[in-house]
């Protein structure tokens, strides 16, 4: 296994949590009263789910494209 592809799976498995922690964020009271009023969540629950996506997909191109 090469030194790209351990990186992949690191990424993934970091996007995933930051994804995880995204959606946890984005179900307590605060955020869904945030999110009723404005229509958005706020600005913390945004950045884990634009990092965590971006994580994940920088970690599915590496351990899945990249040649080795």
């Amino acid at each position: 296994m090469g030194a790209p592809k351990l990186v992949g799976i690191v990424l993934l498995v970091v996007g995933v949590l930051l994804l995880f922690f995204g959606w946890q964020s984005s179900q307590a009271i605060g955020d869904q009263v945030t999110e009723a009023v404005t229509g958005r969540f706020t600005d913390a629950t945004m950045w884990y789910f634009i990092l965590g996506a971006a994580a994940v997909a920088a970690g599915a191109f590496l351990t899945f494209f990249k040649k080795p």
